[in-house]
């Protein structure tokens, strides 16, 4: 970089960061390194340094240090989200119900009380019973921003926490990305199949998860590449899991698990005609009217590849038909089409086809 241009390019961090709303002490921190970057100029290096600064001065002010979304706490309006989304399991609706009322007497009780200090659920069942949505459901009915990590596969503790950026093209790790992506303090941060983490990397990623979940740690939570405490107890944290015979103990003992249960035939009908088959009509554009399917050939429709305790594949099953009719409507070759015994192994997928 051309000398003559170092004393813009360093007022532009210094103007970036001094815009920014940042913890006083985080503030002298990241201006002592600039202070650095313009002795390391004298010497030599300059690009590799501000390239480095520079990346971890845009991290520093992208963080939501003060900014909050609104709660809403309404038990009502709660119900009248998960009611809208999710057909049937009363019990578990009914218990994010009480979730949200502990958070609204915490909250009543004392506007700056740590909200994070009510259970943090666990969601545990089998693929397809759910989980995933009632976390974004639950986000809904809070206003609240909503953010998912995937743990499956993850391979270190470093995922969570970041790496020092004393290694090249270090980053901060998943937490801190979410809560910038969030761009509020206080999202719902979605632990994603926290029992699905690699073997040899367990013991790692679960003593991390101990320390976002502990209300005595979480409210200085350090990133390896921010080196510097966030306080993420504000986050109302929920995890998911297939089982919890991989989840270890410490954390088991910070988390109240639910157990989400597997749907029956009698339940799929209804999902389907009332929840995934208006939906997926929707997202298609194809004009009401054009499908339908008669009442006789959906028990042909929910029965998947065998057992299949949730609603993925009678979801990409009703999809399918959609799609080939979406097609035929296009092409001109239908204006409107019912779904009956004569016609229905013509628009089921083909997987499903040669079971029939």
């Amino acid at each position: 970089m051309d000398q003559s241009n170092l004393g813009d390019e360093v007022g532009a961090l210094r103007t970036k960061l001094t815009e920014a709303s940042v913890p006083e002490d985080l503030h002298l921190k990241a201006e002592a390194m600039i202070k650095r970057l313009e002795r390391t100029a004298q010497l030599g290096g300059f690009v590799e340094e501000y390239e480095k600064l520079t990346h971890y001065i845009d991290w520093v002010i992208k963080l939501p240090w003060q900014a909050y979304s609104g709660d809403n706490l309404d038990i009502t309006h709660a119900k009248a989200i998960l009611d809208q989304h999710h057909y049937g399991m009363e019990d578990i609706k009914s218990r994010i119900l009480e979730y949200l009322a502990i958070l609204k007497l915490n909250r009543d009780q004392d506007a700056t009380h740590n909200l994070s200090r009510a259970p943090i659920l666990l969601l545990v069942g089998l693929v397809g019973t759910g989980k995933t949505t009632f976390a974004y459901s639950l986000a809904e009915a809070m206003n609240r921003q909503i953010i998912r990590i995937p743990f499956g596969g993850m391979g270190s503790g470093r995922d969570l926490r970041g790496q020092s950026r004393l290694h090249l093209e270090s980053e901060p790790g998943y937490v801190i990305k979410a809560l910038a992506r969030a761009k509020t303090k206080n999202p719902v941060i979605l632990l994603d199949e926290i029992d699905r983490v690699s073997e040899e990397s367990r013991a790692d990623i679960m003593g991390v998860l101990v320390e976002l979940l502990d209300p005595e740690q979480n409210h200085s939570f350090l990133d390896h590449y921010l080196d510097y405490p966030f306080d993420v107890s504000q986050v109302l944290f929920i995890g998911t899991a297939n089982g919890t015979s991989h989840i270890a103990t410490a954390v088991m003992d910070r988390m109240e698990p639910l157990a989400m249960p597997a749907y029956n035939d009698q339940e799929k009908l209804a999902i389907a005609k009332q929840y995934l088959f208006p939906k997926i009509m929707k997202q298609s554009a194809l004009p009401e009217g054009v499908l339908t399917i008669n009442d006789s050939v959906w028990t042909q429709i929910i029965r998947p590849l065998g057992y299949d305790s949730g609603i993925r594949s009678l979801q990409r099953t009703i999809s399918g038909i959609v799609r080939k009719i979406a097609r035929q409507y296009v092409e001109g070759s239908v204006k409107s089409l019912v779904i009956s015994p004569e016609n229905i192994k013509t628009y089921l997928p083909s997987y499903r086809t040669e079971l029939l």
